[in-house]
């Protein structure tokens, strides 16, 4: 058993992160600047697409993305209940409907077939969320959107660097979401990132996410700027630091080394797993394909004697960080009592949700953190087999 704890999630920094931060402070230009033009100009070339925003979360991302394809009031989204609060709540900001569509049993991505299905005169958008790394079936996504004349805004909060058929995700919807929040693939401590290759929702997500005015605060107050300014919109407050984005452009030049790192941990897991009767590994998707944010192991109940809750206290006993993911947005009481939603009416969200367990996966992990996971996991499976 190890003698210290293992974090479900740490960032991979180092001096680099370090020496880029510092640089944007002795500049004496903290805010949105410079540096943030840089990271949304890299960024967007890494994904090939034309253009990128960057701001202060993919909360704000889905936001402005909604906004700029014009969502209204009593406007309907489609989404997938197995996600985190913001894909849902960004809907409601508008006072929209997120309709809430059942994932697939294996992938636990939105079912196409379902999606179908829940298209209403009052549908506008689809909103997939590529789960833990893997993607969504963009293709057959893209096809209904376009037979019904939608949108479709992907919240790729946990693929970068997703790829699907060859292609990266951020380059397969209208408008692709990402998030930098600390425990991602590319961490700004807080962040995201809008990608388009419309002119016109680029701008009007550059514009709304900072107050609705015509010119940005690093043109107005640097030597080029002018005090001069018009507020067009009644924007937010979504905008990035340059101190975020110096954290950004040190992550992004070696984002491709840290997911081959988790890539590694993900086989190694999936080959220690795979033949036990007590363990269901991820898909793993076709090669190079999946981003590995998440491992998301299943517990097959019928052949334990104890249940998820207790196979994480386990765990925790043997110095092992573990989390959840997720639970559905249908069963959270908001959602329950606002569209009266019961568990039962997304049956595979509902179910694969009750025996998911998170295992640690991310590039800071030594040869011995995976070792001491997978050994976990197997004596805690082996001592509670039914």
């Amino acid at each position: 058993m190890r003698e210290d704890f293992l974090p479900f999630a740490l960032p991979d920094t180092d001096e680099t992160e370090i020496r880029e931060v510092e640089d944007v402070i002795r500049s004496g230009w903290l805010t949105t600047g410079a540096r943030t033009r840089r990271f949304e100009a890299e960024f967007a070339a890494f994904i090939g697409v034309a253009h990128a925003v960057a701001v202060n979360s993919c909360t704000a991302a889905l936001h402005l993305a909604l906004e700029a394809i014009g969502l209204k009031e009593g406007d309907e989204v489609l989404t997938t209940p197995y996600t985190f609060a913001a894909t849902g709540e960004v809907v409601r900001y508008f006072n929209a409907r997120p309709v809430l569509v059942d994932v697939e049993p294996d992938r636990l991505t939105i079912d196409p077939a379902l999606v179908e299905r829940a298209i209403t005169p009052r549908t506008r958008a689809i909103v997939p969320v590529h789960l833990a790394g893997l993607p969504a079936d963009v293709d057959a996504i893209g096809d209904i959107a376009r037979r019904h004349g939608l949108r479709v805004i992907d919240d790729a909060a946990h693929a970068l660097p997703t790829r699907t058929r060859g292609r990266l995700v951020g380059t397969t919807a209208d408008i692709t979401c990402f998030s930098f929040y600390a425990t991602k693939t590319l961490t700004t401590g807080e962040g995201g990132m809008i990608c388009t290759d419309s002119d016109e929702w680029a701008a009007r997500c550059q514009i709304m996410s900072l107050h609705g005015i015509s010119r940005d605060a690093w043109n107005r107050y640097g030597a080029e700027g002018s005090w001069r300014y018009d507020v067009i919109a009644p924007g937010f407050k979504y905008n990035m630091t340059d101190i975020a984005a110096a954290l950004g452009l040190a992550q992004l030049h070696k984002v491709d080394r840290m997911r081959e790192r988790r890539s590694d941990i993900a086989s190694r897991y999936s080959a220690a797993f795979g033949g036990n009767e007590a363990l269901q590994v991820p898909p793993s998707g076709e090669a190079g394909e999946h981003a590995w944010h998440l491992y998301m192991l299943r517990l097959n109940a019928s052949a334990l004697t104890i249940d998820r809750a207790s196979f994480i206290d386990r765990l925790k006993e043997r110095r092992i960080g573990t989390s959840v993911h997720f639970i559905p947005l249908h069963v959270h009481p908001y959602y329950r009592d606002t569209f009266g939603y019961r568990p039962e009416d997304l049956p595979v969200a509902w179910t694969e949700y009750q025996r998911e367990v998170s295992l640690p996966i991310y590039s800071r992990m030594s040869d011995r953190d995976v070792d001491s996971v997978i050994e976990a996991v197997i004596d805690v499976a082996a001592r509670h087999r039914r």
